[in-house]
């Protein structure tokens, strides 16, 4: 609908829109994100109405506005933006619209009831892109403009969507136009608007346009008092309603619309009263207007402020404690007064009125009318989660009531995937305070919620819950354990090891202990540095090969046990029959899975990734699919689709399938880069993703990686997998700084040999720094070169024996070398290494000088993806030739 005035000085803007609607409904359907900032009273919500107005016509349009009373209302932006077009479907055909996001997105919506584990907040984000995406197709063909007024005031769920949700806008026909106030969306720290260009990347999808509102000049100001009083309103009176508003659209509306109910003649003898009349549109002069209207009036407003947005006039009623005619009379002086809009739901005018109205309300009473109207909305049956905005507005006063309805809402709030409103609500709780007995537990409830948001927050609140009574047994373990993965994913595994330690030390007998110890084999082992490994190991071979996999803490156990033999290279039949002990039917156990809290996803993938260094990489796969498949449906797409990616990643480049698998470890990075920066993740595909462009040949991309993502000292002081320091030590030696790469090399033997890691396919040391010595120190690459096949055969995998003997063959006479590039042929021809068998065929084939051999080499290289090598294979071909 058209603005109930014109626009004055907004000819800029109004242009700045039409270009983008016009882009959105051309032939391209160019998507985008228009941008509208400026100071209260500015015209922005008018210059809106004016957009929409003009996109009617052309586009769906979907609206909503924020609140400064309703910021902590999870996914209010949301849900007025989503569901009038929901409402337009019977439940079963909803259900299908969103498809396997129904569990992890309907209930933030109110659309059903939380179920399954609780939702990674990413998740729930992905879930609305694609509910968004869906109903952009389904409700027309006309493409999609939504409208956020107030964004400063959007809650943070709705406000961190719609700043991942623009990054993305140039891959859907859809406009989003957005007006805020730039001072308070800086307070409110929201990262909606700020660098949406670099995160858009540089593929030049979707276009973002910015526009600061000015205030308007003195001829626009005269030009709108003339509209409104006439012609004949002098120039002198024009100026002072430009001086007493400073240009403000608003302020200036309500000041002529003051003087139209003063009958003040618009001439320069009147201007002195200006000043006056001005004052009573804002701050004390609007609350001074409103006490005029009566104590009905004004109390009526001041429920009406309490509630914030889409006012229910019987639940303000309500709090203002008056009948339903008093009700509707307040309505009517209100209304007319120009200080609520509409019947039933009411609004209020402007926020700046809201605001003044709010502001004035005594605190006591503010308070108060607070917790009436939590009580109202608990009585009502909305539940614990609707009532904790006013909830959190009641000054503590020792009430464990308020304290258990608190913690039921953070329960909600978890459920749906907003763990931000969960850590408000129990930080709250904990200011009333609770009694002294339910403090921890609280304590350790608020860590859990900040596990996945704020590890170092996690650390905080679960050690202070353990140095406090309280806790019983079970909650004691299930702390420790939560807190020991918030300090690895903060970077701390020594202090994780040592508070499993501790809490181990005073734990009896039982499965709980056996939990705190295989977490404490876990950390201990994931450290990238170890005072004694081989101890370790030795206590975790005793506490595991005896056992059978009859429960969980068994199957953890012999997972690590497994893990733990992988990378020291054991024999690889005794690791699968171990990782065979820690499995069902070949899968995780219950308790054991991909999603399961008690124990964590951190199990299930070291059995992965020991299958996929043990040449069982058909297990591995299955085992990397069945994350992926879990993690979705659960709607984990942060942090942990992207290690699941990753992983599958690993998998590819272990077969040889270099280009899915720098696809799959690409889509890991992407999704690790909308979640954070430096997590461990980073480090796994940054790492992958070197070690598979290298194997391809790329050697200037994967130094673009490592320069991206800081892939070099200092390491985390978790290891990297596969082994970090190997990889970019064979980084070093592709780019020909052998010098460096050898100080590399040797620095990563020198960590990992202590530890008795010998794995060479996990952690290739010794044969990259063999090579690397080949030239100036022979006699130690030899020796280097010797040992690795020794461990090797040890470990007796086909990958690592074909790759030791390649290695081996460097350094011995012609004859000897052939044979030992044939028996490495034969190993790796029985294993799923494609790219390392098609490496050992071009050595053999060069070894040999046989053409044939050499065209079969190329073959293989250019199937793995792997073009340097092809290209050597091809170059190799091309000297045979000329020497013939």
């Amino acid at each position: 609908m058209k603005p109930s005035r014109p626009l004055y000085e907004r000819e800029p803007e109004l242009a700045a829109a039409a270009r983008a609607v016009d882009d959105l409904c051309g032939a391209q359907a160019v998507g985008g994100l228009l941008v509208f900032s400026g100071e209260a009273g500015l015209g922005k919500t008018a210059l809106l109405a004016e957009i929409r107005a003009m996109a009617a016509d052309r586009c769906t349009v979907w609206s909503a506005r924020g609140g400064e009373t309703v910021t902590s209302v999870l996914f209010h932006v949301v849900r007025q933006l989503l569901q009038p077009a929901l409402d337009r479907f019977p439940p079963d055909e909803t259900r299908a619209l969103f498809g396997d996001w129904y569990d992890t997105t309907a209930p933030a919506l109110g659309l059903a009831e939380p179920s399954g584990p609780q939702p990674d907040p990413q998740g729930v984000r992905d879930g609305l892109d694609f509910v968004v995406a869906r109903l952009a197709s389904r409700l027309s063909h006309r493409p999609l403009l939504l409208m956020v007024d107030d964004a400063h005031w959007a809650d943070g769920e709705s406000l961190t969507w719609l700043a991942s949700f623009t990054a993305r806008l140039g891959e859907l026909p859809l406009l989003v136009v957005q007006a805020h106030r730039p001072q308070e969306l800086a307070e409110r720290n929201a990262s909606y608007v700020a660098d949406r260009d670099a995160e858009r990347g540089s593929d030049g999808q979707g276009a973002t346009t910015r526009v600061a509102l000015r205030a308007l000049t003195p001829d626009a100001t005269a030009e709108l008092v003339r509209a409104a009083l006439g012609e004949h309103a002098d120039d002198p009176f024009c100026r002072e309603v430009w001086a007493v508003t400073g240009g403000n659209p608003y302020e200036a509306v309500e000041l002529v619309a003051k003087v139209q109910d003063q009958e003040l003649a618009p001439v320069e003898e009147s201007a002195g009263q200006l000043r006056e009349l001005g004052a009573s549109a804002r701050g004390s002069g609007l609350v001074a207007r409103l006490e005029r209207l009566g104590t009905n009036a004004n109390r009526f407003a001041w429920a009406a402020a309490v509630l914030g947005t889409d006012i229910s006039q019987e639940l303000a009623a309500t709090l203002a404690g008056m009948s339903s005619a008093e009700a509707a009379d307040c309505t009517a002086r209100l209304r007319d007064a120009r200080i609520v809009s509409g019947f039933d739901p009411l609004e209020f005018v402007h926020p700046l009125i809201a605001t003044a109205v709010y502001r004035s309300i005594p605190p006591a009473t503010r308070t108060a009318m607070h917790g009436r109207a939590a009580w109202a909305i608990t009585r009502a049956g909305l539940g614990a989660a609707a009532a904790s905005r006013h909830l959190l507005e009641v000054h503590p006063d020792d009430d464990q009531e308020l304290v258990a309805q608190l913690r039921e809402a953070a329960g909600q709030h978890l459920a749906v995937g907003a763990p931000e409103a969960a850590r408000r609500c129990l930080e709250r709780a904990l200011e009333e305070p609770p009694r002294p007995k339910d403090r921890a537990v609280l304590l350790y409830e608020l860590g859990c919620a900040t596990l996945l948001s704020s590890p170092p927050t996690t650390v905080q609140h679960l050690r202070a819950a353990l140095d406090m009574p309280g806790l019983d047994d079970g909650l004691r373990v299930d702390a420790t354990f939560r807190l020991a993965a918030a300090l690895a994913h903060n970077n701390q595994l020594k202090d994780a090891a040592i508070s499993l330690a501790a809490e181990a030390a005073r734990t009896a007998p039982g499965p709980g202990l056996m939990r705190l110890q295989a977490a404490h084999f876990m950390w201990e082992g994931m450290q990238a540095t170890e005072d004694d490994g081989p101890a370790r190991s030795r206590r975790l071979t005793r506490n595991a090969d005896h056992l059978k996999g009859r429960d969980n803490a068994e199957r953890a156990l012999l997972t690590l046990r497994a893990f733990d033999a992988m990378l020291r290279g054991e024999n690889a039949q005794l690791i699968v029959d171990l990782c065979e002990r820690a499995l069902i039917d070949g899968s995780p156990a219950r308790g054991l899975g991909w999603t399961d809290s008690e124990w964590g996803f951190e199990l299930p993938t070291m059995v992965g990734i020991t299958y996929a260094f043990t040449d069982q990489l058909d297990r591995a796969e299955s085992l990397f699919g069945e994350a992926v498949r879990a993690f979705e449906i659960s709607g984990w797409s942060g942090a942990h689709l992207a290690f699941a990616h990753t992983l599958l990643g690993m998998v590819h480049r272990r077969r040889g399938r270099l280009a899915e698998a720098e696809g799959f470890l690409r889509e890991g990075l992407r999704l690790a880069d909308r979640v954070g920066s430096g997590l461990p993740v980073h480090w796994d595909a940054a790492c992958l993703l070197i070690d598979t462009l290298l194997a391809r040949g790329r050697v200037a991309e994967a130094r673009k990686i490592a320069d991206r993502y800081h892939f070099g000292p200092p390491y985390p002081s978790a290891m990297v997998l596969p082994d970090g320091p190997c990889v970019r030590g064979r980084l070093l030696l592709a780019e020909g700084r052998k010098e460096e790469a050898i100080a590399e090399l040797e620095a990563a033997g020198a960590a990992l040999e202590p530890r008795e890691r010998h794995n060479g396919i996990w952690a290739p040391w010794a044969g990259d720094l063999a090579r690397a010595l080949a030239d100036v120190d022979p006699g130690r690459a030899a020796h280097l070169a010797a040992r690795a096949r020794v461990h090797a055969e040890r470990f007796g995998t086909d990958t690592a024996i074909g790759e030791a003997l390649r290695c081996v063959s460097l350094f011995a006479p012609p004859e000897e070398a052939e044979q030992l590039l044939a028996d490495a042929l034969r190993h790796l021809e029985r294993s799923s290494s494609a790219y390392e068998h098609a490496l050992a065929r071009v050595d053999y084939g060069v070894a040999i000088g046989s053409h044939r051999e050499l065209a079969r080499a190329q073959k293989q290289a250019m199937a793995c993806g792997a073009e340097g090598l092809a290209a050597r294979a091809q170059q190799a071909r091309a000297s045979i030739r000329s020497a013939e």
